[in-house]
């Protein structure tokens, strides 16, 4: 299954998720969304042109019919960078695995600056790079997993004790699911994500559902609702900021409004951990990224 492929089922997804409209051709539908004719008369461009990019026999096309395409499936502006990404990896090219990442100190020693709010560093496929106390006493400590283990979208997906701590878990772990389809696009080479994705296939029905839609997100800004076994209902803000040393660094910070309960509810967990609790969790880097 190459990335032509990958580029072809992509749009053959998003087209099955749109309704005809008033002026759609008439016919008995036997699978859901537009035909692949109602797709090229949007985009102007021929039924066979589309239907070989949807094969994957046409990986050639120019900028402005992909912007058309874009349009013509309602895409985001996140989908329309997959879109963009696949076609880019796509046609056979061989690509060598990524390197190791590695957190810059000084970005460690914000996550130590921030100790009173969680906070947390992922890189590619979602691997958990560093964390701080305040994550690790209301997530999970994955400086203590196993290194392939040490990522949020298996932890969200696998760990029992992330649904019940997510109130919204299945919005959470579908946008886990569609940040790390985003990042497999750019780095299709990966091994290791091939792996994961394999992994979490086998494991979870769920996410079996959910990466044959082809959702892709990048979720910078929101709310989380969480219901912590020592502080109960939690509601956080987060904000997720790309590194601009590394765009495929994100660092994650929640937050909870001043005077909030939540607020509250913070400081309650990081005095009821007590100081014997590290101040942050460092996790170190290998040539496969961590360790």
């Amino acid at each position: 299954m190459g990335q032509s492929i990958e580029f072809g089922s992509f749009l053959s997804a998003m087209r099955s998720r749109l309704q005809p409209g008033p002026d759609a051709i008439p016919t008995t539908r036997r699978v859901p969304g537009l035909r692949r004719e109602e797709v090229a008369r949007l985009a102007g461009v021929s039924t066979d042109y589309y239907t070989r990019l949807e094969q994957g026999r046409n990986i050639h096309p120019s900028r402005s019919v992909l912007n058309s395409v874009a349009r013509a499936l309602e895409l985001t502006d996140a989908e329309s960078a997959h879109m963009f990404d696949l076609l880019e990896n796509c046609g056979g090219k061989v690509t060598n695995p990524p390197g190791a990442q590695r957190v810059r100190p000084s970005i460690r020693q914000l996550l130590e600056a921030v100790g009173e709010v969680p906070a947390v560093v992922l890189g590619r496929r979602t691997d958990v790079l560093a964390s701080n106390r305040m994550a690790g006493l209301l997530f999970a400590d994955f400086p203590a997993m196993a290194r392939e283990q040490r990522n949020y979208t298996r932890w969200i997906m696998l760990d029992p004790a992330a649904r019940v701590l997510f109130r919204d878990w299945h919005d959470a772990a579908a946008d886990a699911v569609a940040t790390l389809r985003a990042d497999i696009g750019r780095h299709p080479g990966d091994p290791a994500a091939t792996a994961l994705v394999g992994e979490l296939a086998v494991n979870s029905e769920d996410f079996r559902q959910w990466w044959a839609r082809h959702t892709v997100a990048r979720k910078s800004s929101g709310t989380l609702h969480l219901r912590h076994g020592v502080v109960g209902d939690v509601a956080l803000d987060f904000e997720h900021l790309l590194l601009p040393d590394d765009p495929d660094q994100t660092l994650r910070i929640y937050t909870a409004k001043n005077g909030s309960p939540s607020q509250d509810a913070l400081k309650l967990l990081s005095s009821w951990a007590g100081s014997s609790v590290p101040v942050s969790h460092p996790v170190s880097t290998t040539s496969d990224g961590i360790k």
